[in-house]
């Protein structure tokens, strides 16, 4: 049995399974990051910060998909949400054809409908399932389930690339330059819910708790990606712990994608409900 999963994941590698991924790629200035070992974040973040023009993404083609299913006969595959990336489909297409010409393979398509550590959680049940003997079949329908149990939440210093990529305003993200706002923001319904401003991130922080609580947090995994900010994880990590001393949370770096929509110093947050 395999995993697969775009590079949105956070993850380039994973213990206890076959696991790879396959990549996704930022375009700035004429220069392609693409997000993989090899990737200074850094450097690319850097180029985003200078850049006027901004910037594109695109995801793995349905090639590069098939040459990470190819020599296996069970493979579950999960992609950034579909309505950020059309991931999904070229891993569809990839899946129909693959199990065409390999006869009694099987390959099932999650659409995670939110990245980085939401993915990740997805990813950690599947192992699970698979350690505890369960079928492919079987563990298809529990991830399904499992899946509407969690959630994702993130704080971004800055959406300058959300809004020059559409998917916040203009005048949402000139306002956060200017005042030095925090935005808390959700995934809901596989797209972005910008739904708090704070100032200061020592409030913000705070209210991502809030958050999770408000959405039914009792203790479950969190999982948390940032970018360059292992501060304001720790913070969080802290918050957490003190109302959940026992909560199984790690703390991950934000790679090419999740970085170039989080931002410098923002961060992501994946949790069970």
């Amino acid at each position: 049995m395999r995993i697969v999963s775009d590079s949105s994941s956070d993850l380039y590698t994973f213990e206890g399974i076959d696991y790879k991924y396959v990549s996704l790629k930022i375009r700035v200035d004429g220069r392609e990051f693409v997000d993989n070992e090899q990737l200074d974040i850094n450097e690319m973040m850097t180029a985003l910060e200078k850049s006027s023009s901004g910037s594109t993404t695109s995801c793995p083609n349905t090639g590069e998909w098939l040459e990470a299913f190819e020599g296996e006969d069970e493979i579950f595959a999960i992609t950034i949400s579909s309505k950020l990336s059309g991931s999904y489909n070229a891993a569809l297409t990839a899946a129909e054809e693959y199990m065409e010409e390999h006869k009694g393979a099987k390959v099932h398509v999650f659409d995670s409908m939110e990245t980085g550590p939401g993915m990740a959680l997805m990813i950690e049940k599947i192992r699970e399932l698979k350690d505890k003997g369960l079928s492919f079949e079987e563990i298809r329908d529990e991830v399904i389930a499992y899946k509407k149990t969690t959630n994702l939440a993130f704080l971004l210093h800055s959406v300058n690339n959300l809004a020059k990529n559409g998917r916040v305003s203009m005048i949402l993200a000139k306002l956060i330059g200017v005042l030095d706002i925090k935005m808390l923001g959700r995934a809901d319904g596989g797209v972005i819910d910008p739904f708090g401003k704070f100032k200061g991130e020592k409030r913000a922080i705070k209210e991502t708790l809030v958050e999770m609580l408000r959405n039914g947090y009792k203790g479950g995994k969190v999982r948390i990606d940032h970018v360059m900010n292992l501060e304001a994880a720790e913070k969080v990590r802290a918050l957490v712990k003190e109302q959940f001393p026992d909560c199984d949370f790690v703390i991950n770096t934000c790679k090419g994608l999740c970085s170039h929509y989080a931002e410098r110093y923002g961060y992501i947050i994946g949790y069970e409900c």
